[in-house]
């Protein structure tokens, strides 16, 4: 319900399905044998007193508790939005920029912590948290919200809803997490910045980017979606009606953008009212289409969407180049304006839905 951000399941995401293979199998892997836990503790002690540097690699992958990495899977899934928009060597090189970053600002923080309260940070969680906690800084900035819902008329339920409430969960699990979620903002928001030019610095090379596309790719690279997503399970009526509406928006929506790619302009008569392909909620159980009433018929149920024409309406330059910004193309970009009377948020969501 929440997950709209993009297409569901791992397509064109595949360091994001390694990462998620990967790091879960090895968490699994540690705590049935938790003889060798303290090889992947993150002890900051042990690192400035004993010079154990090697911590810095080990403690900063893995985590060692199930609940962290239940959250962590949660966050890498999400996030595969990021390395759709903008590419698997750019969001390879924000997770390594950031990784090299958070292991410099976690001293600086737990010092001046120590400076302060006068208590010495000796060990912090686990795991690939700093880089997850700066993957937020690009996901509230490049990805827009789209209204899901509401609760109680009051709290406005976003697509991005359910990533904010997973990063809670994830910064309340531990003590110092907190330092390692502020270590990681920090370091997202110098990196995406590109302060001091770290990004030249701090990059995932051209040609290891190849060798990792040939090798890593045929292994990780996830099936493309379904084209109709499975209704709820055990939903009631009107849920499943619910459902099979928005599925009728979405299936109308993307025969308005295929009409507008094939003939590159939209034509000269004609007027669609965007409010009859997305009512509001209030208004939808009043004029259901016939496929959508109560008790369809099997031939009423998987209705073949009409295009209606479109509207030769301008679409405006600013919003185009927000578009292309994300990565889409020019053409694209301008085409699911149109379809969306330039309503930049449902324009957004449909191409990241159907071009993600």
């Amino acid at each position: 319900m929440f997950t709209t951000t993009g297409s569901r399941g791992l397509d064109k995401a595949p360091l994001s399905k390694g990462l998620l293979l990967v790091l879960s199998g090895l968490t699994v892997v540690l705590n049935l044998l938790p003889q060798y836990n303290h090889l992947f503790t993150y002890s900051l002690q042990a690192i400035t007193l004993q010079h154990q540097v090697w911590r810095l690699v080990c403690g900063r992958l893995i985590c060692l508790d199930l609940k962290d990495t239940f959250c962590n899977s949660l966050l890498i899934y999400n996030f595969r939005i990021l390395e759709r928009r903008f590419g698997s060597r750019k969001f390879a090189s924000f997770l390594f920029g950031t990784w090299v970053l958070t292991a410099l600002v976690d001293f600086l923080l737990s010092e001046a912590f120590h400076y302060l309260f006068d208590y010495q940070v000796s060990e912090l969680p686990a795991g690939l948290l700093g880089p997850l906690f700066s993957l937020f800084v690009p996901f509230y900035s490049s990805i827009p919200k789209v209204p899901v819902t509401q609760l109680l008329g009051q709290i406005s339920i976003t697509n991005k809803s359910l990533v904010y409430i997973v990063g809670l969960q994830l910064l309340t699990s531990s003590p110092f997490m907190w330092l390692v979620a502020l270590s990681g903002l920090v370091s997202g928001k110098l990196y995406h910045g590109n302060a001091l030019g770290v990004q030249r610095l701090l990059f995932v090379p051209r040609w290891l980017s190849r060798v990792g596309a040939f090798v890593l790719e045929p292994l990780f690279s996830g099936p493309p979606p379904p084209n109709e997503p499975p209704l709820g399970m055990g939903a009631t009526l009107d849920i499943q009606r619910q459902q099979r509406m928005d599925l009728h928006d979405q299936q109308m929506l993307l025969a308005q953008f295929h009409q507008a790619r094939r003939n590159h302009r939209p034509p000269q008569n004609g007027l669609m009212n965007w409010n009859r392909f997305f009512p509001s909620l209030r208004h939808r159980g009043q004029n259901l289409p016939p496929e959508l009433q109560p008790h369809p018929s099997p031939q009423q149920l998987h209705p073949t969407p009409t295009a209606p024409p479109l509207v030769n309406t301008p679409v405006a330059e600013e919003q185009v180049a927000r578009l292309m910004e994300m990565g889409f193309s020019r053409i694209d970009a301008q085409d699911a304006l149109r379809a969306s009377n330039n309503d930049i948020n449902v324009a957004t969501n449909f191409l990241l839905q159907h071009l993600g």
